[in-house]
C-alpha cells in the first residue's frame, strides 16, 4: 500500500535507520513494519478508529491523549462540557482546556489572550517597524513584511519549519503580559528563532513536534515523508509522538 506516494514499510525503515543512528529516541528496533489497516490490528489500534465519537466527560486522560481529534470535534465537545468561548479557541488551547477538565472536572478558559478583536487592523494602519502591535492579522501581507524586514537586518537567516507558530505564541505572551511590542521587536524575534539550532518541544503541539523530530533525525528525508508518517500515527491508539510511531512499527516485526 502507498501513502502519498511512499510505501508504508519505507516510512518505518527510515525511522528505524534514524533511531539506530541515535536520532529522535532511545528506542532502536532492528526491523520495523508499518501496522496494516486489516484485521491484524490489535484491539487498541482498532479502537482508535472508533474513538471519533467517543469524546466523553467520563473518558480517561489516556484515551484522550492517545486519540486524534479534529478541530470541530474538540470545539463541540468543549462547548458540551462548558469551556468558555470554545468556538474561538485554537486547537492547542482546546486540547489544553479539555486535559485540564479531565484531570480536575473544572471547565475553564485556557488562555488570557483577547478573543475579540476591535479597532483598526494593523495592516490598515500601515505596517512599519515602529508600529506597536495592537490588532495583528496573520495574513500574507503581514508575513511578507516580517520576512522582508528580517532579510534586511540579517540576510543570512533562512526560515525554519515551525517558526511562525512559535513567533505567534511569543507575540501573544508579550501582549497578554502587559508589554507593548512593536513590529521591530517581532522581526527581531523572528530572526532569533530562525537562528536557534533546535526548537524546544511545544506542549500540545503534537504535529509540529513530530514533523520537527522526523526531519531533524535524518536530513535526507522530505517533509512529505514526515506528513505521511504522521498520517499513519493518527490512526494508532498510542501517544502522538515520534518515538511511539517507531515503537508501533517495531512491534509488528
Amino acid at each position: 500500500m502507498q501513502v502519498r506516494g511512499l510505501s508504508r514499510i519505507r516510512l518505518y525503515t527510515i525511522a528505524s535507520r534514524r533511531l539506530t543512528l541515535g536520532g529522535g529516541s532511545n528506542v532502536k528496533p532492528r526491523h520495523s513494519h508499518i501496522p496494516r489497516r486489516t484485521s491484524e490490528h490489535s484491539p487498541k489500534e482498532v479502537a482508535c478508529h472508533n474513538m471519533a465519537d467517543a469524546l466523553s466527560p467520563t473518558m480517561t486522560l489516556r484515551d484522550f491523549e492517545n486519540g486524534y481529534w479534529y478541530l470541530d470535534q474538540l470545539k463541540d465537545f468543549a462547548e458540551r462540557i462548558g469551556i468558555p468561548a470554545a468556538k474561538k479557541l485554537r486547537k492547542d488551547e482546546l486540547e489544553k482546556a479539555i486535559v485540564a477538565f479531565l484531570r480536575t472536572g473544572k471547565a475553564a478558559l485556557p488562555t488570557k489572550r483577547s478573543l475579540r478583536k476591535t479597532g483598526v487592523k494593523d495592516v490598515k494602519r500601515g505596517l512599519n517597524l515602529n508600529l506597536r502591535i495592537e490588532n495583528y492579522t496573520s495574513n500574507r501581507e503581514t508575513k511578507d513584511f516580517i520576512v522582508e524586514q528580517a532579510h534586511l537586518m540579517a540576510p543570512e537567516v533562512r526560515e525554519k519549519s515551525g517558526v511562525w507558530y512559535r513567533l505567534n505564541r511569543w507575540r501573544e505572551e508579550q501582549t497578554t503580559s502587559g508589554k507593548h511590542p512593536t513590529y521591530r521587536d517581532l522581526v527581531r524575534q523572528y530572526i532569533a528563532l530562525n537562528r536557534m539550532e533546535r526548537f524546544a518541544k511545544i506542549p500540545h503541539g503534537r504535529y509540529i513536534n513530530f514533523v520537527a523530530e522526523f526531519l531533524a533525525a535524518d536530513k535526507g528525508v522530505t517533509r512529505a515523508e514526515a506528513i505521511a508518517a504522521w498520517t499513519e500515527l493518527k490512526e494508532l491508539d498510542v501517544p502522538k509522538d515520534y518515538a511511539s510511531w517507531v515503537k508501533a512499527g517495531a512491534k509488528r516485526k
